[in-house]
């Protein structure tokens, strides 16, 4: 949906089954415009404007609500043909990174991730975080990671790829099971 101009205003006029729909131009007092513009931006901001700043709060009130993540409010800012990639999965489209937000949601318990450091260089956006994922039946178990977003000419998302040791920080917190896995590594890659 295309958004109108802030010093214009839609009024509708109903008769009968016919409902017409025009906008004029609406007049404010000095300065006033300037200012129901910027309120305009900041409550409702464009994925054309996405930055460093707005990708750590939309990235903040996904992960960090009680309970469950909620993808919501992020998806839009992700093109249709979006990339995503990490240590378990390969994903391309809208429709199917959906489906892979909807399966973590109902598999954790509780999800929360702190953004520890973050740049922007361009159409390219690194986040460094520790994400603390409660399975159903599990306890709480920290990944430590990053991603890189890659952003298109329109400022969405057309490329993630998260980076994380998906099994070592999982496996740290599986009683008897994770000092096993930390000794085999150590003596097979250390």
């Amino acid at each position: 949906m295309e958004m109108l101009p802030i010093n214009y205003e839609i009024l509708t006029s109903a008769r009968g089954h016919d409902t017409l729909i025009f906008m004029r131009e609406r007049s404010y007092p000095e300065g006033e415009a300037e200012r129901a513009q910027a309120a305009r931006e900041r409550d409702f901001p464009s994925p054309s404007r996405l930055t460093k700043e707005l990708v750590l709060d939309l990235w903040t009130k996904t992960y960090n609500t009680e309970g469950k993540p909620d993808w919501s409010h992020i998806l839009p800012y992700y093109d249709n043909n979006i990339y995503f990639r990490d240590s378990i999965q390969e994903i391309r489209g809208i429709e199917e990174f959906t489906a892979m937000t909807e399966r973590l949601t109902k598999r954790s318990r509780e999800l929360k991730m702190k953004i520890v450091n973050a740049v922007m260089e361009g159409n390219l956006i690194f986040m460094e975080w520790e994400m603390t994922i409660q399975f159903k039946k599990n306890p709480s178990s920290v990944l430590y990671g990053s991603s890189r977003l890659t952003l298109n000419e329109a400022g969405k998302i057309i490329q993630q790829r998260d980076y994380y040791d998906l099994w070592g920080d999982i496996f740290d917190n599986i009683p008897r099971f994770g000092k096993a896995y930390r000794k085999f590594m150590i003596r097979k890659f250390g």
